[in-house]
């Protein structure tokens, strides 16, 4: 199974909605998936699942046996219970083969402190030495009973421990963003911190205590898939193809140019870069984004309800739309269809490479 952690300590820029959208297309494209929440506010659970009609979280468990969330899996190592951590039990969705979710949960943020910590002292304290690797151990036994080829983690927009651990403990990475300014600046902060991490992680890796842990710490190398931009508008100039407007076009261009001078050189010094003929290969080149994704309009309120990508929505079944709005729209899913599924063939193409 490969790990990708997709991060940017920006909000605001459709991580989940991008998330949910890509592990459908990769499971449409014949790979087990799994998304697994670890953002607290359970955006992705709730997207998984769409409007339910209960009071009650659906994925609590009384076994601690049998976790269903991604708290609870993780509870063994971080309150030292005597028990192992135990795979969790993956919900599948209800309309698409190979797709599954990893229920998050809001109570994950109270170990945010505790894994801190561990990060600091666990070289040191032998009692904190299960909990630097739990997150990736949970992740990776509910990978394998399911046999999950590719996880996408969905993190939360902080630079907490939480989202240091499963980011350096992940295969590889994809960082979404949105033409603005405050993107920009996060790729620059970025720079700065992701190889401050890298070498936490080569620490980590090394330290005799973590492997001898019950969970041992992994010792992997993060690699960089690609970055991708999303909630713009663009528009069509004569027969030429629909481009992004001017407004959107400036900061399409200023982010391209931090990632070159930035970004991807950080990345580089850090060896979290693929080799540049892999990129070139699987027609993803790092410097460029991965993919594009225009705003999706009205569609996704629409998607949300039906707990499915705009992709998959169909018109005559699921809306009332009709005449030139349904064309309008049908455009729309047909784009964001074709950019889906030519990223989702460079992701697997980039992946097959780890």
């Amino acid at each position: 199974m490969k790990q990708i952690a997709i991060f940017n300590h920006k909000g605001g820029v459709a991580k989940t909605t991008m998330t949910f959208h890509l592990a459908w297309m990769l499971s449409s494209l014949g790979k087990r998936v799994m998304v697994v929440d670890c953002d607290p506010q359970c955006n992705l659970t709730g997207t998984f699942l769409g409007e339910i009609d209960t009071d009650d979280y659906p994925f609590e468990s009384n076994n601690p046996h049998a976790p269903k969330n991604i708290r609870d899996a993780v509870k063994p190592a971080f309150e030292s219970r005597p028990y192992m951590i135990a795979p969790t039990e993956l919900y599948p969705s209800a309309t698409q083969e190979g797709l599954f979710l990893f229920p998050g949960h809001v109570g994950l943020s109270e170990y945010e402190s505790q894994l801190a910590v561990a990060h600091e002292l666990s070289n040191t304290l032998s009692a904190l030495q299960n909990i630097p690797g739990a997150l990736h151990q949970a992740i990776a036994s509910s990978g394998g009973l399911y046999n999950i080829d590719i996880a996408l983690i969905d993190m939360s927009p902080s630079l907490g421990a939480i989202n240091q651990n499963l980011f350096m403990t992940s295969d590889a990475f994809i960082i979404p963003m949105a033409p603005d300014l405050y993107s920009s600046m996060a790729l620059r902060s970025l720079a700065r911190t992701l190889p401050k991490w890298a070498d936490w992680r080569k620490k980590a890796a090394g330290n005799s205590i973590l492997r001898a842990a019950d969970y041992p710490f992994p010792d992997i190398t993060p690699k960089y898939l690609g970055s991708i931009v999303q909630n713009f508008r663009k528009r069509a100039r004569g027969d030429e193809e629909a481009r992004p407007t001017a407004a959107f076009q400036k900061w399409f261009e200023r982010l391209i140019l931090t990632m070159k001078t930035d970004l991807l050189g950080a990345l580089d010094s850090s060896g979290m870069l693929l080799d540049g003929q892999i990129y070139i290969e699987a027609e993803a080149p790092a410097d460029r984004f991965l993919m594009e994704i225009s705003s999706l309009d009205g569609l996704i309120a629409i998607a949300q309800e039906l707990a499915k990508p705009v992709f998959a929505i169909d018109l005559d079944k699921d809306t009332k739309f009709r005449g030139t709005v349904a064309d309008s729209y049908r455009e729309k899913i047909e784009d964001v269809q074709q950019k889906f599924f030519h990223g989702a063939k460079k992701i697997i193409d980039l992946t097959d490479k780890l």
